[in-house]
Order: C-alpha cells, then structure tokens, then sequence
C-alpha cells in the first residue's frame, strides 16, 4: 500500500464502501459537534468529508490540529445518510470514518484565509501567492491554463506544425516596449536583450524551410501593467507560416479558437467565421480598433451636421471649424429613461476627462423635435439629416461628442461600453470575435510629428509593390491584422515583408538608413537574401486567452506567479540589489540618483 495515499480526495464513491484507504491533503475545514468532528480534506482534485467520533484516541489531537495543516489520514469509506448527501463534490456519497492520522506538515498562522474566494489585497495575495493559489477559483483558474495550453499543442500538431524553441538571449530591437537588458560577462559592456517575442526567429525558421512554426513562447517587455497585460512577461501561442496570404492565417486561427472556446466554455459563440472590419471602418463605428461586438450600439461622424446654418449648437461648430470632429451614439427606445440616466452619462463622461456628453431625444407631435439641453438648437430639417444618418427614429436618443480625432474617438468608445451595460446590452454568455485589418503601415507621432510604423515595422504594404506611392507614406496600408474577442486583443499578426529592398525602402521612411537597418537587423535582412518564402503569422496571447475562458477581468488571476503593478514580485523580492563582487564581474556599477 503506498506510504502516503491510496486514493485522491476526489475519486471515492458507494463502489468503495467498506475499503480501508489512505488519503492525503490539507485540512480545508473543521466542523465540531461535540462527540463527532467532521474535516474536509483538500488536495489539487477535490474534498473528502473525514469524520472521527470522541471514542477516538486520536480526537483530540486532531481537535487541536491548524487549518491548512497537511494530515494522512488512515480510515474506512462509509455511505453518508441521505440527508447529508452534498451534490456539489464528486465524493459527496461518502465519507471517511478516520482510524488514526499523522501530520505531515505543520502550517503557521495563516495571514490569509484560503478557504474562501473572499477578495484580499494584492500585496498580501502576491507575497504569499503560494497561499493564494490553494484557493479554489484561482486553484482552478491554474489548472485550466495548464489544460488550453495543452490542448493548443495537441491542435496545433494536427494542424501539421511543428514546435520549436528559439533563443531567450538575443539582441536589442529599436522597435516596440523597452527591452529588458541582461549585461554579458564574457563580451563586456554588451548586453544581451530578453525578447519581446520570437519576431525574427520565427521569419528564419520560415526562411530555413520549415514550413509551420509554432510555439508557447514566453515574451518579455518592460511596459506598465494593465487589466489584460502582465508586466515583465507573458506568454503567447507563437505561429508562422510559408507561402500564405492573410485568409489562410485566419482559417488556422479561427479554427484554432473555434475548438478551443467550445472545449473549456460553455459560452455561446456569436458566429464560428470571424467577420473582417477595416481599421478605419472600427474607428469610426467603435472608436477603437479592439471593439466589443456583443454591444449592438454603433458611433456615427455628424461633423458635416455641424456645418449647417440651421444648427445653432456654437460651441461644436466652432470646435468643427478648428479641425474638431463630431461623433454620436443612438441609443434606441429610451425617451421613457429618466434625466438622471442620461445626465448620468455626461457626469461619467466629464470623470473620464472629457467635456461631457451632449445629448437630446427624438420626438414628434406635429413635427419632429428634440428633447433635451441642446434639444432647441436644431432645426426640424438638421434633425431628420442626423435620423437618416444614425437610422434613428423617434422615441430615440442621441449622445454627441466633439474634440480632436483622438480624443472624440477615446470618450465615444469608452462611452459605448458605458452606455451598453448600463442598458443591459452586453450578452456576458457569448463570445464575439472579429478581425481587424487594413492597419495603415505608417503613422504621424502626435509629439514629434514625425512618421513612425503604426503596428510592426516586419509588414508587408499592400498592392502592387511597383506601384505603391512612397511619397505620401500615411496612405500605404499593411496586411496586418489583430483578432479581437469580447473587446480584448488577443493577437496582432502581419504577413511579413520577405524582400530586403522593399525593407529598407519602408524603414528609410521613418529615418532608419541602410545601415543602422544592417546593423539592428542583420541577422534576419541577411537570410532574407538568401531566397525567404512569403511568409506570414500571428501571436494570440495565452494569458488573455484563458483570462477569457476563466471569465476574469485581470490577467493576474489566470497566472501563476505574477508581479505587482510596479513589475515587483512581492514573494521572491524581485527585482533585487546585487553586491559590489557580481557587479565588478560583468564590468558594471550602479549611480544612484541623489
């Protein structure tokens, strides 16, 4: 009989009546009555209820014994009355009459509970993380990683992909988030880069001959941490293809998804085939580029409204003179909602940083007029102008925003989710998913002024190579692309620019001349003069993935062992102060600011 368990804490039922087994695990709970103490008993598959009567030499003992304490228990399975039956766990038919047990690893004072999925503060959950982990929901949450990832392998091999590794140290991009520099030894004053992600591996692989890569690929960035993105590293399904265009990409993906999201959700899936939006068209009816598509609501341009003699609104017209744009949101059938919904929303926008939202309802007596603040500004004719425009009618209401295409493009998708929840809009048992694609291959910095690629500087432009028009950069449009469920972008992806006169020509645009691209990228402008294959991939995001799944907000709940929002890892004391001798090894020392 094995030393510590003959069964998991989940696996015992009315067929074992009458067997003496072994179980192991963590006291998860203690019931006492008296004569009889009941203890669940908890390991990574489940709870065992264990009972001990007073008659027990052991009762006291085990009476005395901590939460969270880890005991072997020696007894036999008996069947449970009827009233005591608990359907919620697999071994809820039975229990265990304990015979004897034996602690097997004390536990101090808990500084947390575990038993409970009762939210704590972060620093204490990240510094005892450990602790954190025992509890159920991320427990589970844990275990569910572990299950896509394994599942995205398995799909992946029958998709014929091969997994492959490629380096953790390698050199510094001038592109993306800050690198996290690891300083060398042996080449002193050099410094090796972690990888933002496997970019130009994965195009050498392509180039070698291989014709699908993939790989779970763990990716470092020194950015700040948000909702859906880890600071320090995070890992992404990582995946290249030879001879494809943008459609073959997205049927793996989409097939990829489709299984997966069936598999570990009982979610709907809104549709199996992913509908395509251009990047323009999701600004302008979504305001970003990573829209929620469960929110039926939709954002119109009213500029040119705004141009109208018969609008007497001044404030947005002499914003539309100075280059302001005018966008809108139609909220159907909700003339019965009270003022406080609707002067809700213009408070929550001003909190949001904005001017606040301007707002009137449609309405009709004898003739079509508006209903609220700004309601008198509009003529009956510029009224059914903005109904043919929006699709309106009456009975419906209209939120207006006006201010720099950015900002207006901010608030009003910020404000469609907004609106959206808080009219029940947001089926939260469905996934919706959506490519975006067309991403202009350049972009004007608002700072510097200055053309930068917009997405990666690896595309490839779109149209006929001979005939794309240099000069006038922010028109080129990229085969780049990002999928996005519920809201959340979970990938960007690009078919890759395999020709190197074409690179330099593209890099030269936003200031980097054939040198410094030989010098930054030498490795991968090299091999592709050695005959590269088109080629094109993409890189969803495992954590968010699961995130999805898991139906959390915050990726940290779906990781293992995740640092802080100041990208500190409260448990090991990451990062940490070196002394002076590793230091003086690789040719290093520390300035401190005064």
């Amino acid at each position: 009989m094995h030393k510590y368990r003959t069964h998991n804490c989940s696996e015992l039922n009315l067929n074992d009546k009458g067997k003496k087994v072994f179980l192991s695990g963590w006291i998860n709970k203690k019931r006492d009555h008296g004569n009889l103490l009941f203890i669940d008993l908890r390991d990574n598959y489940g709870l065992t209820q264990c009972v001990i009567d007073k008659s027990n030499k052991f009762f006291n003992d085990l009476e005395k014994t901590q939460l969270e304490n880890v005991i072997k228990v020696e007894g036999v399975v008996v069947e449970r009355s009827k009233d005591t039956i608990n359907q919620e766990i697999k071994t809820g038919e039975i229990e265990i009459k304990i015979l004897s047990f034996e602690i097997l690893g004390y536990c101090k004072e808990l500084p947390m509970p575990v038993f409970t999925d009762q939210e704590y503060a972060e620093d204490i959950r990240l510094k005892y993380r450990f602790l954190d982990l025992r509890r159920k929901k991320i427990h589970e949450n844990i275990i569910l990683r572990s299950k896509v990832i394994a599942f995205i392998r398995s799909e992946m091999i029958k998709l014929g992909f091969l997994e492959f590794q490629t380096p953790i140290l390698t050199s510094s991009s001038p592109e993306g988030a800050r690198d996290f520099l690891v300083p060398s030894r042996l080449n002193p004053g050099k410094f090796y880069a972690l990888p933002q992600a496997p970019q130009q591996f994965k195009q050498l692989i392509m180039v070698a001959g291989f014709d699908k890569y993939f790989q779970i690929a763990p990716c470092f960035r020194d950015e700040d941490a948000r909702a859906d993105r880890s600071p320090g590293e995070f890992y992404q399904l990582d995946l290249e293809m030879s001879f494809v265009e943008q459609e073959d990409i997205f049927e793996v993906v989409e097939k990829l998804m489709v299984n997966l999201f069936k598999k570990f959700s009982n979610k709907k899936l809104k549709s199996e085939k992913f509908p395509k939006i251009s990047y323009e068209e999701a600004m302008i009816k979504y305001g970003t580029d990573k829209p929620d598509l469960r929110n039926p609501l939709t954002i119109y341009d009213l500029t040119n409204i705004f141009t109208r003699e018969d609008v007497k609104f001044e404030i947005f017209k002499n914003l539309v003179k100075s280059g302001s744009k005018v966008r809108a949101i139609v909220t159907k059938k909700t003339k019965d909602k009270p003022r406080s919904f609707f002067d809700g929303i213009d408070k929550w926008a001003k909190d949001e940083g904005a001017s606040g939202l301007a707002y009137f309802t449609f309405e009709k007596d004898k003739t079509i007029s508006a209903k609220g603040p700004i309601g008198k500004l509009f003529s009956e004719n510029s009224l059914k102008e903005i109904m043919k425009v929006t699709s309106a009618e009456v009975g419906d209401s209209i939120f207006f925003a006006c201010d720099k295409i950015n900002v207006v493009e901010k608030i009003t998708s910020l404000a469609r989710d907004k609106i959206g929840h808080e009219l029940g809009l947001i089926n939260e048992n469905e996934f919706t998913f959506c490519w975006i694609i067309d991403y202009p291959m350049f972009e004007k910095d608002e700072v510097t002024n200055k053309i930068k690629f917009s997405h990666n500087p690896f595309s490839m432009p779109q149209g006929d190579i001979k005939k794309i028009d240099f000069k006038k950069p922010l028109n080129i449009k990229a085969y780049q692309y990002d999928i996005v469920c519920n809201g959340v972008e979970l990938s960007s992806g690009a078919i890759r620019n395999h020709i190197p006169d074409l690179m330099y020509k593209l890099f030269s645009i936003v200031g980097y001349d054939k040198k410094h691209v030989d010098e930054k990228f030498s490795g991968m402008i090299n091999a592709l003069s050695y005959g590269a294959p088109p080629h094109g991939g993409i890189a969803p995001g495992i954590d968010r993935i699961v995130m999805l799944l898991a139906n959390e907000k915050n990726i940290r709940e779906v990781t293992m062992f995740p640092m802080n929002q100041n990208a500190q890892d409260l448990m090991m004391k990451a990062p940490s102060e070196v002394n002076l001798d590793q230091l003086k090894e690789l040719n290093l020392s520390i300035n401190k600011k005064k």
